[in-house]
C-alpha cells in the first residue's frame, strides 16, 4: 500500500521500500475517501527502528476495537479510560491519540491511491483566515454544497508549528475527465485498504505502517 508521510514537516511518498521526498512544502491531491476518526495508545515510547502495534486502539473513539486483546484494553469505554485524560500524554496531550486515515490521489496520478494519516492538530480546530484544518475545510465545502472528492485540494504545512500540522485549501473544481477517474476510485480496493484500520506489521518492515500522530468522516 502506498503511503504519504508528513514526518519531519515534509511530504514523503512511500511505496514498499521506495521513498520519494517531495521537495516543496505543499501537495495537491484529491481526497477520495476518509475513515472515521480513530485513536490509539502505545504503552511504551514509540521507536521507529523497533516497530510495534499499539497496546490498545479504537476505530470509533467510543470503545476498544474488537481485535484488541482483552488483557490489553485499558477500559471498556474510551470515555472512562485514564489515557483519555488531558495530561496523560506529553505535556497537556492525551496518551491515547486521535487520528484519521484519508485515501488521496496526487494531482497528476489520479489512479494511485495513497494513505495519509492525519494527526489531531490537522483535523480539529478553527480556521485561521484561509488556513483550515480538515474539519473546518469539510465544513467550508459543505456550506457551498461541494463534495471534497470533486475538488483539487492543496495540503500544506503550518509554518508556525513545530510538529507536523497540515492545512487544507481548495484549488479548483475537477474537470469532467478527472471526475470520471476519481469516481471510479472511491470504492476501489486500494481506497478501502487505505481507510481501513489495520495494525498488522509488514514482515521485515523497518517502520510502522502507522505513524504515531494525534486525529471525522468527510463523506458522511
Amino acid at each position: 500500500m502506498r503511503r504519504l508521510s508528513i514526518r519531519g514537516n515534509k511530504f514523503t511518498e512511500l511505496a514498499g521500500a521506495c521513498e520519494t521526498s517531495v521537495s516543496n512544502d505543499e501537495y495537491a491531491v484529491v481526497v477520495v475517501n476518509a475513515a472515521p476518526v480513530s485513536r490509539s495508545f502505545y504503552e511504551a515510547q514509540y521507536d521507529s527502528d523497533k516497530p510495534t502495534i499499539p497496546t490498545c486502539w479504537s476505530s470509533d473513539t467510543q470503545v476498544p476495537s474488537v481485535d484488541v486483546p482483552p488483557w490489553q484494553r485499558r477500559a471498556s469505554r474510551c470515555m472512562d479510560c485514564p489515557n483519555n485524560i488531558r495530561g496523560s500524554g506529553f505535556g497537556s496531550s492525551r496518551a491515547c491519540r486521535f487520528s484519521q486515515q484519508l485515501a488521496v490521489v496526487p494531482q497528476d496520478r489520479l489512479r494511485e491511491i495513497y494513505q495519509i494519516r492525519l494527526p489531531a492538530t490537522s483535523i480539529f480546530g478553527e480556521a485561521r483566515e484561509e488556513h483550515m484544518p480538515m474539519q473546518a475545510y469539510a465544513r467550508f465545502l459543505h456550506g457551498r454544497d461541494t463534495v471534497v472528492s470533486t475538488v483539487l485540494t492543496k495540503m500544506y504545512f503550518d509554518q508556525d508549528s513545530n510538529i507536523p500540522k497540515l492545512f487544507f485549501k481548495p484549488i479548483r473544481p475537477l474537470r469532467e475527465e478527472e471526475l470520471n477517474v476519481v469516481s471510479a476510485m472511491i470504492d476501489h480496493s486500494d481506497t478501502i485498504q487505505a481507510i481501513t484500520m489495520n495494525y498488522t506489521l509488514t514482515e521485515g518492515s523497518t517502520t510502522s505502517p502507522f505513524e504515531i500522530t494525534d486525529g471525522f468522516r468527510i463523506n458522511n
